[in-house]
């Protein structure tokens, strides 16, 4: 059950370009002209993680939004990228704590929201705003437990009503493949070199065969993870660090086949 489009005054499409937010890219504006909602009323969202992510991710979210002639927002956390971050804390993200998600994506969405309520002039009610995610049930366990469709409580407030909404929730990886060569719109070319996720180059959750791939074609990158590594004295994961990662390649390990990970 879809809700109704038509009754939001912006429709949000937080996209990082991988292949399930192309999809829902694709699938809400298809959605959006048969409701007659004016294209001005989407807005995608790409949190911009700096060099963690893999080249080009955030010029292909622009390239894909200007595809369908949608206004786009590249949004960072303003004190630094994920690895200044990480510096700083001392730390890497764990299962546990994911400040990856929590500062660098949701906290700044939620600017983008007070922004665009306010770029909606006085009104006598709340500002309706729909936040699209393309999250999937068979991601995970823990995604197919997430409604599809819900009140925000948590970005809500006396200026603005947010509902989250999952538009792909039900799909499979192969309907989300359909789409995207259906739309002719370019995907990321990390899916072409064997990577099941388009996520940060190396992502806590990813297994060593992903990690090994990403290091492979990103050895620059694998020097900085290692390099602060050893200045923050903190492991990449508990059972797997970064060192270990590129101390494997050097010998001449080639990632093999890459299995997809659980977020």
């Amino acid at each position: 059950m879809n809700p109704d489009l038509s009754s939001y005054r912006w429709i949000v499409l937080n996209s990082s370009a991988g292949k399930d937010s192309q999809a829902m890219l694709d699938y809400v504006v298809e959605l959006a002209d048969r409701a007659g909602v004016t294209r001005d009323r989407l807005v995608v969202a790409h949190a911009d993680l700096g060099r963690v992510e893999w080249p080009g991710t955030r010029q292909l979210a622009e390239q894909q939004a200007k595809h369908y002639g949608l206004a786009f927002h590249a949004i960072r956390r303003p004190q630094g990228d994920l690895l200044e971050h990480i510096t700083d804390r001392g730390k890497f993200p764990s299962p546990a704590v994911r400040f990856c998600t929590s500062d660098h994506k949701r906290d700044q969405v939620s600017k983008l929201l007070t922004w665009l309520t306010q770029q909606s002039g006085l009104t006598y009610e709340p500002v309706r705003i729909l936040n699209c995610l393309g999250l999937r049930a068979d991601e995970s366990p823990a995604r197919a437990k997430r409604v599809p469709f819900c009140n925000d409580p948590r970005s809500s407030n006396t200026r603005r009503i947010v509902d989250t909404w999952l538009p792909i929730h039900s799909w499979n990886a192969a309907r989300v493949w359909e789409r995207i060569r259906n739309s002719k719109v370019p995907h990321h070319p990390v899916y072409d070199l064997g990577m099941p996720r388009l996520s940060c180059c190396f992502c806590i959750f990813s297994p060593r065969s992903a990690l090994l791939l990403a290091g492979k074609h990103n050895p620059e990158l694998l020097a900085e993870y290692v390099r602060v590594e050893k200045q923050i004295g903190h492991r990449f994961r508990q059972e797997l660090s970064m060192a270990d990662v590129q101390q494997s390649l050097e010998r001449g390990e080639q990632p093999g086949k890459v299995t997809d990970w659980q977020m």
